[in-house]
């Protein structure tokens, strides 16, 4: 770049010289600090080893290296990235698109840290009413009693008693005796008042003690002993006494202990809410909400069959046909539909099923039932069939012991505030009307939890619980969980970088993470994001654009500066951005006789919708985010098929059939962004298997047969021809105890991988090694060169996806997530022509791509078309959904208000759909 850097002030501007990790060559970059800096280029260009690698771990280093050596051995260790200097770094915190959380007891709620307000908002200013009569639990304290007798007028006679409680082996006159020596001389029998010493025979259980005797007054020294007597007479009375007019003898009563209807209550406490300490979670599940119990979707596993047509499984046959005959008969009396579906029924009606009654026995009781047979094999076998986990039976699912609930703010009580999905949420709490006194004590923790609510609804999550548990997001929903508990936590003067929080975002909810991040960098921090949407872009106050193309031939800054700026320069971002490149909108859409139905679709918020996916061609389901997709095709049609395949599969969603021509696909393929391998030395040609191949080319060199190396010698896996000192890896790891580990080249083989007879083996003057360290591309020119088409062939699909960047033996672990999931499809690309015919179904496949890879990808797929494979994508990204051959559109809105078919067809035709929020914005891509 033009600047110089060593001359910027790094008080205005994080300075970065001479960055040279993975493949960035030996860059300077001056990052303006406090503005929201978009960094954009090619996949594979440098931009994460740029803003993670190289920013963040310096940061996050730093930060380390500031504590004390006991400290910082129980941290990671970290690696100094490979740069001259950095200057004016913040405090660095990364925001990736991981689902981290695997505890089942983490939900949305403790993640965000409102369930920890809630709690405080409940304990503080809860009150408690009684399941039986409604009414609320007070408990009167001394102060009650003072104000009481302070609205009495002067010189009123008033008795204060106390109950008095006889323990079981006293006789009333020993009682009467050990009063009298407590000092206390009178009791009331029978309306009088008698003096304890006149007492001779014995007398009635039901007396009172008489603390005191009131003449009402109006100064401080009555109210202080009227205040200790009170005192006294509650500790004598068991926690009651009664404040008794002798003119009238009406009868006043207090009571100190937390009680009414003949319960005794739990006050409340933080502790009471917390499903993570022993004293509030559920007894039956520990907190966790679901226990090991009878499935209800296993008994009942088609619900759109009617209790007449056999819903509940197992009493289907003979021997417990009874059961049934015995609900048919009575059902009328209790206003069940028996010819209804089931899952037409209300959930009343549901229960009662399951919980029975004297006219017939429910469920829970047949099943009851069974366990006390379980002695009896077939009884076992029984059982067994109809287990799995489901919703605890005593907190049915809300996770704490049945006292909480008794607690309410505004009628409503904690577990029913924390299933409301976060915008109801959101309107309780706006609209929540407390007295002067309860405002005062909740005004803190309102004003917390209506911010970190409103940031949630800002990032799009407002179809999201609070009780909803962590490891069932998705990755871009916990990444934005994450931002918005950043946000909550509104710290200032840091550095936040973020890996394409656009991801798993419908162009509309776009904009307000825009907003979000705009909020960010308003309160004092810098902002990086690392992002390949245009919207996002337009929005930067800088954009760094890295380039020129990936891997080795990228690495370098191609252009920097604002939105318009860019736009002058020459680099493939500014190509497509200013039209001057395009991804071409398909000249006609391809239209198929076969198709695959799904009827009834009715899991999480789907609204028993029926769905087309045309088969060979490429179908693509949009929504908002929250609208259903994942569910259609994760839980639904995925499992359906591969059961309907195979004969096995995962637990499918409630949904009534699967029709149409599912018999032409012999298999299914469901392609999603984990990663390829766990070991080290996992890596992309392995994964295609293209290294069997090369192995095989060495092993048939001349001098390998006169050694009589066989092709095992070429592997780093196995023993033989591998370094032994490093086993294969390149290079020899060494922990130490308080710094960083450090990986150092292996001194045996000089980070080659394998021995020395070994690497002299060589092809055309490649030893196997160099062979591992060339790119892709520079493979595949290199074996064409030398007629090999056979690994040609299996390379091919590498460059076409567009990891031609990729060195053959990188690392899988090494691998983003995009990359990742452009590898697996690279593998059936490979397989493709001879594969017998496929649904391939992808999650969201240009994660992390630009719009050049975008191109590339569409390519890949039309070749998978081309060979007579289905594709399904569940995609957000308008250049992909513009060349869809199919688009299903999920909606209208996410969670509750989502779950409807709004459109099926072409995207010439959706842009007519007038509810459909993707039409609005497709419309300017199609012009």
């Amino acid at each position: 770049m033009t600047y110089n850097i060593a001359t910027l002030n790094p008080k205005e501007n994080i300075l970065i010289k001479g960055a040279k990790l993975h493949n960035l060559k030996n860059i300077d970059v001056a990052i303006p600090r406090n503005k929201l800096v978009v960094i954009t280029g090619l996949s594979g260009s440098g931009k994460s080893s740029l803003a993670f690698d190289t920013l963040f771990a310096e940061g996050q280093r730093r930060y380390v290296e500031s504590l004390s050596s006991y400290a910082r051995q129980f941290l990671g260790r970290l690696n100094k990235p490979k740069v001259d200097y950095i200057k004016g770094i913040s405090p660095a915190i990364a925001i990736e698109q991981k689902v981290n959380a695997t505890n089942p007891r983490s939900t949305v709620g403790t993640s965000t840290e409102i369930y920890d307000y809630l709690k405080l908002l409940f304990a503080r200013i809860g009150k408690t009413y009684s399941p039986i009569s409604g009414e609320e639990v007070k408990k009167h304290t001394v102060t009650e009693a003072i104000n009481y007798v302070k609205e009495l007028a002067l010189d009123t006679k008033l008795l204060l008693l106390s109950p008095v409680h006889i323990p079981e082996k006293r006789s009333v006159l020993q009682t009467l005796k050990i009063l009298a020596q407590q000092g206390y001389s009178r009791i009331k029998y029978k309306n009088e008042v008698l003096r304890i010493e006149e007492i001779t025979t014995e007398i009635e259980h039901d007396f009172y003690l008489v603390i005191d005797r009131i003449i009402v007054k109006n100064d401080e020294d009555f109210y202080n002993r009227l205040g200790d007597a009170v005192q006294t007479a509650f500790f004598e009375g068991n926690g009651e006494c009664i404040l008794e007019d002798i003119k009238t003898n009406k009868q006043t009563l207090f009571n100190n202990k937390f009680e009414l209807d003949g319960i005794q209550f739990l006050e409340p406490n933080t502790h009471l809410f917390s499903f993570n300490n022993p004293y509030g979670a559920c007894p039956t599940c520990e907190g966790f909400g679901n226990i090991i119990g009878i499935d209800e979707d296993l008994v009942i596993p088609n619900s759109s069959l009617s209790i007449y047509e056999n819903a509940i499984l197992p009493w289907k046959s003979d021997s417990f046909q009874k059961y049934k005959d015995d609900l048919i008969n009575n059902a009328y009396k209790f206003d069940i539909p028996i010819h209804k579906p089931w899952f037409e029924l209300t959930d009343e009606q549901k229960q009662l099923v399951w919980t029975g009654n004297k006219s017939f026995n429910g469920l829970h009781q047949f099943f009851k039932h069974l366990e006390e047979k379980s002695y009896k094999i077939q009884y076992r076998v029984m059982l067994s069939r109809y287990r799995g986990k489901t919703k605890c039976t005593t907190c049915n699912g809300k996770r704490l012991r049945q006292e909480a609930n008794y607690v309410k703010i505004n009628n409503h009580n904690i577990s029913e505030l924390v299933d409301l999905p976060l915008d109801e949420l959101t309107n309780f709490f706006t609209n929540l009307k407390l007295q002067d006194f309860e405002q005062k004590i909740a005004k803190r923790l309102l004003i917390e939890i209506n911010n970190r609510l409103q940031f949630l609804n800002d990032v799009g999550l407002n179809y999201l619980s609070l009780n909803r548990a962590s490891n069932t997001l998705s990755g871009g929903e916990s990444q934005r969980i994450n931002l918005a508990t950043s946000l909550g936590s509104s710290l200032v003067g840091s550095m936040y970088i973020l890996d394409e929080p656009s991801i798993g975002l419908h162009p509309k909810d776009t904009e307000r993470l825009i907003k979000v991040l705009k909020k960010l960098r308003d309160i004092g921090n810098t902002v990086i994001v690392v992002e390949h949407d245009e919207d996002i872009m337009k929005a930067a106050d800088v954009i760094i654009d890295i380039g020129p193309e990936a891997g080795t031939f990228g690495g370098e800054i191609v252009a920097e500066g604002t939105y318009n700026e860019i736009l002058k320069s020459n680099s493939l971002t500014a190509q497509y951005l200013n039209a001057k490149l395009k991804i071409e909108v398909p000249k006609k859409r391809r239209a198929s006789k076969y198709a695959i139905e799904i009827i009834g679709a009715r899991e999480n918020n789907l609204k028993n919708i029926n769905v087309t996916f045309p088969l060979n061609s490429l179908t693509v389901i949009t929504g908002v985010s929250g609208s259903g997709k994942s569910t259609l095709v994760s839980k639904i049609l995925y499992p359906a098929i591969q059961k309907k395949i195979g004969g096995y599969g995962e637990k499918v969603g409630h949904f009534t059939e699967l029709r149409g021509d599912v018999s032409t696909i012999e298999h299914i393929e469901f392609i999603n962004q984990n990663p390829i391998g766990r070991s080290s030395r996992s890596n992309p040609v392995t994964y295609i298997k293209a290294y069997d191949d090369i192995r095989a080319l060495f092993a048939s060199e001349k001098l390998s047969k006169i050694r009589n190396y066989q092709p095992k010698h070429f592997s780093f896996n196995v023993e033989g021809g591998r370094c032994e000192v490093c086993k294969g890896d390149g290079e020899v790891t060494i922990e130490m105890q308080f710094m960083a580990d450090v990986h150092l080249e292996c001194e045996a083989c000089k980070g080659k991988r394998f021995k020395k007879e070994i690497l002299a083996v060589k092809f055309h003057d490649k030893s196997i090694n160099d062979i591992l360290n060339s790119t892709i591309d520079d493979a595949i020119s290199f074996f064409s060169n030398h007629r090999e088409t056979k690994i040609v062939k299996k390379l091919k699909p590498l460059q076409e996806v567009g990891l031609g960047y990729v060195t053959l033996g990188q690392s899988s672990s090494t691998l983003s997530g995009g990359e990742a999931q452009r590898i697996k499809l690279a593998s059936f690309l490979v397989k493709g022509t001879k594969q017998s015919k496929s649904l391939f179904i992808f999650d969201e496949p240009t994660t992390g791509l630009h719009f050049h890879d975008i191109k590339k990808l569409l390519k890949s797929f039309n070749a998978l078309i081309e060979n007579g494979h289905s594709i399904i994508v569940i995609e957000h990204n308008l250049e992909l959904i513009k060349c869809a051959d199919y688009v299903i559109d999920l909606g209208k809105e996410g969670g509750k208000q989502g779950g409807s078919l709004l459109f099926q067809g072409t995207p010439e035709d959706l842009i007519k759909c007038k509810d459909s929020f993707t039409a609005s914005y497709l419309k300017e891509k199609l012009q």
